[in-house]
């Protein structure tokens, strides 16, 4: 079962979607059998490079909201993210431009480490508040997954991998993708935001009945089925 997932690394339902995906695939079994990819998607491209606008603030200009408006409405998400044993630290966040932290994620992939390199930038930022904008925190962050801080320094510093992520961006847009996570299994069947693990675990025992073992699960398009929940589509 080949599952590819659009996420970014500032998105708070990516990485609860995240989490949720592994106790579902667990849960239903499927865990040894299921190969997850992680595709770049940026919900904010035009966030300043290396930027240190707290969190809080840059929700409340996005959305013509008060700070403290923008607080209360963290609070429901943070409130999620304990669901799945994620303690967000959302106080100390800033925003981020991500496009270096999916092309260091790209590079990541070719020495086989970008699973634990997307896990561990996902908790830097949300539990750890860390700016996974700024090249040298990201040359850290790779280097405590075992890579070389050198050579992601040379890469960050570098346009290389570029295209790879423009080529995942492009994807989603060709597929409608609006929001973020967006899970897309067997190429076949897409799972839309952040889905309680019940609904998952259904969903990838349909799935696996379309392969022969369960019920079928109408395909994408002319073949497509969508589950929707909570998603990123501009915090």
């Amino acid at each position: 079962m080949k599952i590819e997932v659009w996420s970014d690394y500032v998105c708070p339902f990516c990485y609860i979607g995240k989490r949720t995906l592994e106790k579902a695939l667990v849960q239903a079994g499927f865990a040894s059998q299921a190969e997850v990819s992680f595709k770049a998607y940026q919900l904010n491209p035009n966030t300043p490079v290396d930027s240190a606008v707290p969190t809080y603030e840059s929700l409340a200009k996005k959305f013509g909201q008060t700070v403290e408006q923008a607080k209360e409405m963290t609070r429901g998400v943070a409130d999620h993210a304990r669901t799945v044993g994620l303690e967000y630290n959302f106080d100390n966040m800033v925003e981020a431009n991500t496009l270096a932290a999916h092309r260091l994620v790209k590079w990541a992939e070719t020495h086989g480490k970008d699973g634990e390199l997307t896990e561990k930038l996902m908790d830097e930022y949300f539990i750890q508040a860390k700016n996974i904008g700024n090249h040298e925190v990201l040359a850290l962050i790779a280097e405590s997954v075992g890579l070389s801080k050198d050579e992601a320094i040379n890469v960050l510093e570098s346009d290389q991998f570029m295209a790879q992520v423009q080529v995942d961006i492009a994807e989603a847009g060709q597929m409608g993708v609006q929001g973020v996570p967006f899970f897309v299994v067997n190429r076949k069947y897409a799972i839309s935001g952040a889905q309680p693990v019940e609904a998952f675990v259904e969903a990838l025992e349909q799935i696996a009945e379309e392969e022969g073992i369960r019920p079928k699960l109408k395909p994408m398009g002319k073949k497509t089925s969508f589950c929707t929940g909570d998603s990123c589509d501009g915090i």
